[in-house]
């Protein structure tokens, strides 16, 4: 399906809703649709599996508690895969558990009994914040990083390095705006955008956490640079 954009017409987006609620599936598949999704479903997470070997969609909605595969187990292997960006739809409303699945794999959470107009919105905003123009799939910052966020990934002096989803979006946030300073304010938002009380320090510990992972010397960072009471910039290195 196309639909109309300032450019003339683009894709619209593809959403893989996995639900074992049929009547859940109906109805918010028809709601998708009307507003202008392609929209795949599943009843569990086998069939969505079976789904993701025909094509990949744009970004998946999944319920937590499912029949055969679970809904955190289909979202690691989801991950394992390709970093496609998923929002949990549950009834489960407990905070460790939203905390655990937001922090490991999923980029939003919604709770049912969900109001559309505001999964919509999250919808919207999840793809939005995901459409951040990087300067090419694989970023090559130099000869001891590699970033290729579309995977999830990086090459770390000729040996790959996995990203959590949280590291993944303060990343991405920093490659679009390569060598230019970014907020702590604006990655708090990037990393934590539904957490309460989301504190700075969450970003503190994250980009500490990344010069560990990404820096040949996280003591001397060549690539994450930290500037005082600002924020954070990304940068090649030449050398």
């Amino acid at each position: 399906m196309m639909i109309g954009g300032p450019d003339g017409p683009v894709r619209a987006p593809r959403l893989l809703l996995v639900d074992d609620d049929p009547r859940l599936l109906v109805v918010l598949a028809e709601q998708l649709r009307d507003d202008g999704f392609e929209v795949t479903t599943a009843r569990d997470g086998a069939e969505a599996l079976r789904r993701l070997e025909l094509a990949w969609p744009d970004l998946v909605i999944l319920d937590v508690t499912m029949p055969r595969v679970d809904g955190p187990t289909l979202a690691r292997e989801i991950k394992a895969r390709a970093d496609l960006p998923i929002i949990v739809l549950s009834a489960i409303d407990t905070g460790d558990r939203k905390a655990a699945l937001l922090e490991e794999v999923a980029e939003d959470y919604v709770t049912k009994p969900y109001h559309y107009p505001e999964l919509r919105a999250r919808i919207t905003r999840v793809l939005r914040r995901l459409g951040d123009r990087l300067p090419g799939q694989r970023i090559v910052l130099g000869d001891d990083l590699v970033l290729e966020l579309h995977r999830r990934a990086a090459t770390v002096n000729g040996v790959e390095v996995a990203l959590t989803p949280t590291e993944s979006r303060l990343l991405y946030a920093l490659a679009a705006n390569l060598g230019r300073i970014v907020s702590t304010d604006t990655l708090l938002v990037r990393g934590w955008a539904d957490t309460e009380d989301a504190d700075p320090s969450y970003v503190w510990v994250t980009m500490r956490r990344l010069r560990q992972k990404l820096e040949t010397d996280p003591n001397r960072p060549r690539h994450l640079v930290t500037v005082r009471g600002v924020g954070y910039r990304l940068e090649a290195d030449t050398r």
